[in-house]
């Protein structure tokens, strides 16, 4: 069997994968051509899309402006045989309205800061401001999993 195949994640592990708590890797395009990376915090849309948020003059918001096209990568594992990983190849959609906008921010607060209490929600009121929210459509996941090769190489 060929060994890609072995290692690919089934929708439901990419699903639980994604939902534990780990950075990203964005990657947008410069004017120039260049590959902008940054890493990110993410959280969910309300219909499992995968978002975030940033400041409305960064540059991975004016590269997403210009050229929507982003590659995110959420990888784990500090031995080959530990290695996870999904990349999500898609487009950017950028989101103005402060519904959208606090929308990801409880989701990036519950996420990582924990339980969204009343003063998590005035914290993300107020750093949402100058913010928009960055909403992921998928084009193509690619997938993998080494545990799954049980140590044969």
């Amino acid at each position: 069997m060929n060994r890609r195949k072995l290692i690919v994640m089934e929708d439901s592990e990419i699903d639980t994968f994604l939902h534990e708590r780990n950075s990203m890797t964005l990657a947008t395009i410069n004017l120039d051509g260049s590959p902008n990376l940054v890493a990110m915090w993410y959280g969910f849309y309300g219909d499992g899309s995968v978002g975030m948020w940033t400041f409305a003059k960064s540059q991975k918001a004016v590269n997403l402006s210009r050229d929507p096209r982003l590659t995110c990568l959420i990888e784990t594992g500090d031995t080959y045989a530990t290695v996870k990983g999904v990349e999500i190849k898609g487009r950017a959609e950028l989101l103005k309205e402060q519904s959208a906008i606090l929308e990801i921010g409880k989701s990036l607060y519950g996420r990582y800061f924990g339980e969204l209490d009343d003063s998590g929600v005035k914290a993300v009121e107020k750093m949402s401001n100058k913010r928009v929210a960055i909403k992921v459509v998928v084009d193509k996941i690619i997938s993998w999993d080494h545990s799954k090769l049980n140590g044969i190489y």
